[in-house]
């Protein structure tokens, strides 16, 4: 490509009511539920809202949930409420959470699973006898729905398993209906937002730049939604070799939610925890099935459990520590130790997991879940 296609770029101008900056799973959902309320306007009014969601990729396959994944990690269900589960998040993030916006995900978050599942999410479940099926099985023998009374194969106390392949491509269907391609901008990066020049604490609207045509692209809107994505590989692994850069979660997540509101002068309210995940040895994916539903456990070289050995750390910790499960950055504190004193690198105990499991399953059970154990590797792995 010349240098001099990004000379003198087209300015595209555009004045909105509502923007949503991102294609991912938050601006799919508030795409969806914006509607029903700009509808009702427009029968009250006569006004029609004008709305446009800006992604800089394609909506089907952006956002961190698009490389699939195997479960849903929230669902409440009727064997928990939702102060249980805002208990659950303050224990696992040791205290630095807002109690109130965790209780009111709590209160919302079976219905919008329910709705997935009404789009055409498979969600695994388990019959009668008690035999679990994965997502194409439970459609397949007719199995209820969860809003009907159907039970879900938990693979922790708040996840539920699913066929997680088309998860993002099903929610961003549901996304494109409810708004009309006419309101969607795909391949517009936007990278800046504007403050109004008679109230700079007021965001006005936003810059960006397609990646497919050299023009510039400025939004003016009264409201912005800004779900643009965290920030991957901020620090260096300390994996080498083939693992160096190997990462689950979507390497093209720049920090642009965090940067572009920090740089128009937002209060970044909660956005103080940081996700550092430790890694196994071979495994680069996701390892929550692993642990949750397939029970396995992770170990030292030497093949000891490290948070066994350790669990007297904990104590420094009350009462996070002390936890039936404690908080997930403590059992990372734990794992460190061993690696920092040289016993490391940490393996999954993937062997004796499945061999446990064959002792209370059936051949063709036994079949399946290995399929599932190992296709858990994959899931969400750039590689």
């Amino acid at each position: 490509m010349s240098q001099g296609t990004f000379e003198n770029p087209t300015v595209v101008e555009e004045e909105l009511d509502i923007l949503l900056i991102g294609g991912g799973m938050a601006c799919c959902g508030a795409a969806y539920e914006m509607m029903r309320w700009a509808e009702a306007v427009k029968a009250e009014t006569g006004t029609e809202l004008r709305i446009k969601l800006v992604d800089k990729a394609a909506m089907d396959r952006s956002g961190a949930v698009a490389q699939g994944l195997s479960a849903i990690n929230t669902y409440i269900g009727s064997e928990q409420d939702p102060a249980d589960y805002a208990r659950m998040v303050s224990n696992d993030l040791m205290g630095i959470t807002r109690d109130d916006l965790a209780y009111d995900l709590g209160r919302n978050v079976d219905d919008s699973v329910h709705l997935f599942e009404e789009w055409g999410l498979p969600i695994w479940k388990t019959d009668a006898d008690g035999v679990r099926h994965d997502g194409a099985e439970s459609i397949k023998e007719g199995l209820p729905m969860l809003k009907d009374g159907g039970k879900p194969v938990r693979s922790g106390k708040w996840q539920i398993m699913i066929n997680g392949e088309s998860y993002k491509w099903i929610v961003a269907e549901a996304a494109k209906k409810a708004l009309g391609l006419s309101r969607i901008e795909e391949r517009i990066f936007i990278v800046k937002l504007i403050n109004d020049k008679n109230d700079p604490s007021r965001i006005a609207g936003a810059v960006g730049f397609s990646v497919r045509t050299n023009t510039i692209h400025v939004y003016k809107a009264k409201a912005i939604l800004l779900a643009a994505g965290g920030c991957v590989n901020l620090f260096r692994p300390r994996s080498v070799g083939e693992g160096t850069g190997r990462a689950w979660y979507p390497v093209w997540n720049a920090g642009s939610t965090y940067a572009m509101a920090a740089e128009a002068g937002a209060e970044m309210t909660m956005m103080e925890n940081r996700f550092v995940p430790a890694r196994f040895k071979d495994g680069y994916g996701p390892v929550g099935a692993w642990f949750l539903l397939f029970k396995a456990k992770a170990t030292n070289a030497y093949g000891e459990d490290y948070m066994v050995k350790n669990k007297e750390m904990l104590n420094d910790y009350p009462p996070y520590g002390q936890a039936a499960v404690p908080a997930s950055c403590l059992r990372n504190h734990l794992m460190l130790k061993e690696m920092k004193e040289g016993r490391g690198p940490i393996y999954m105990d993937t062997v004796t997991a499945l061999a446990k499991l064959r002792e209370t399953l059936s051949p063709k059970e036994v079949k399946h879940l290995e399929a599932e154990a190992w296709e858990d590797f994959l899931d969400m792995c750039i590689g």
